[in-house]
């Protein structure tokens, strides 16, 4: 029995998140047996070079040395304590000095565990219940943020999922991506309700989406205008863009952050972080409940202090962005050779492509984009030793094992590739 056919007799889908199982573009998904560096090998004896990295932490490849060496080393004298270590402190002090915002950091074990704490500190904080969120950006699959925009361009959110109720639905306004106007809209109609001013400072669970100059600002101001918290979700981009958050970079600064992925170096974790005057209002110091057994657990924290270590000491962010832009326009040259409209808009080491005249500026500019050639060209790689993520909707990122020699060969498979659409 195939392992396809072994998975989906156990497993819902054959998978334990939905996107591993190719809905988006068709055909049958991977089994992974193993990783290295940029490579990444298959149950069915195929070596690709990995553009998904498990979207997104791995930033020094897989199975880099110095993480494989930590977590081998702490695994060996126990792994899970639930009780406070050193290494927990480190991590938090590391994590606190690099993100402008951030004095105190609460570990939790995923992103999507992140934005729930961060959720209902703001709501403890301000004693409100709603949060404003954009279409297209995705925090987790809490019920109260798992949700879309209704009939109206901006509104009350509806549930996009079975299994929310409405009543945690309703907790949610939805406002298009880079729209002033929306926001101020919203906050002028719910600002007295509104807790949180949820955003992702770049959108990258709709493809990558740049914010507008001064959008980031805008909200900064209108959470100031009606006392609701400010949100970065920096699960993505928080330590991929730059050593720190996106928010260094950035005029505007946010109440609270929400971190993951790399912070793990490729193992399970999350971070909420910011003034202490806020995290205080967290328990046992404040009246704000959150918990887990195994939150700052010292296998995760182990990967995550090496990765993060390694990205301090070596700084590889100007490279990778200028290998990343290297790689974007090659890859749209080759596009526009064909004849084809493509967008390959990039951030540091991340990009995505559009199959769209114009780059898109909301979600609904992404779902215009024309699915049928990302999956055309999704297959075409695939068959020439090349993988991105299984979705039109999901980013690419490069990693420090993405060299030139990889990067070159990867656009050797890129332009044949476009040849054969």
């Amino acid at each position: 029995m195939s392992l396809t056919s072994r998975a989906n007799a156990v497993i819902p889908g054959g998978v334990n998140s939905p996107v591993r199982a190719f809905k988006s573009v068709g055909g049958n998904p991977l089994h992974a047996v193993s990783a290295e560096g940029a490579i990444l090998k298959t149950a069915d004896g195929r070596e690709l070079i990995d553009f998904c990295l498990s979207f997104g932490p791995l930033m020094l490849g897989h199975a880099h040395p110095d993480i494989v060496s930590a977590v081998q080393t702490v695994a060996a004298k126990g792994t899970s304590f639930a009780v406070t270590t050193e290494a927990e402190i480190e991590i938090a002090e590391l994590i606190a000095d690099a993100v402008e915002t951030v004095e105190k950091v609460r570990l939790v074990n995923s992103g999507t565990e992140a934005v729930m704490t961060a959720v209902r500190l703001a709501r403890g904080i301000t004693g409100r219940s709603k949060v404003l969120k954009f279409s297209g950006c995705y925090h987790g699959h809490l019920d109260s943020l798992l949700v879309s925009a209704g009939s109206g361009v901006a509104g009350i959110a509806s549930a996009s999922s079975a299994g929310v109720t409405p009543a945690s639905a309703a907790q949610t306004v939805v406002a298009p991506y880079n729209d002033f106007d929306a926001v101020t809209a919203l906050v002028d109609e719910f600002g007295d309700e509104l807790a949180l001013i949820a955003c992702e400072p770049i959108a990258a669970n709709m493809g990558l989406v740049p914010p507008d100059p001064k959008f980031l600002l805008h909200l900064r101001e209108q959470a100031d205008r009606c006392g609701a918290l400010l949100l970065f979700d920096e699960v993505i981009t928080g330590f991929r863009v730059t050593f720190g958050g996106w928010q260094n970079l950035c005029c505007a600064k946010p109440d609270l952050t929400c971190l993951g992925k790399i912070i793990g170096g490729g193992l399970p974790i999350g971070a909420v972080g910011g003034p202490a005057a806020l995290m205080d209002r967290l328990a046992p110091e404040g009246d704000v409940y959150q918990a887990g057994t195994l939150s700052g657990n010292p296998v995760s924290v182990a990967a995550g202090l090496a990765n993060l270590r390694r990205l301090k000491a070596d700084n590889p962010y100007p490279a990778l962005a200028a290998e990343t832009e290297r790689f974007a326009a090659a890859v749209k040259g080759f596009a526009a050779a064909k004849g084809i409209d493509l967008q390959v808009p990039t951030e540091a080491s991340l990009f995505s492509m559009f199959f769209n005249p114009e780059a898109p500026r909301n979600f609904d500019d992404v779902k215009a984009s024309k699915p049928k050639p990302f999956v055309k060209l999704f297959h075409a790689l695939l068959e020439r030793g090349v993988y991105l993520a299984p979705s039109p909707f999901e980013c690419g990122f490069l990693s420090t094992a993405h060299t030139p020699e990889v990067v070159d060969k990867s656009l050797e498979a890129f332009e044949a590739a476009f040849a054969s659409l």
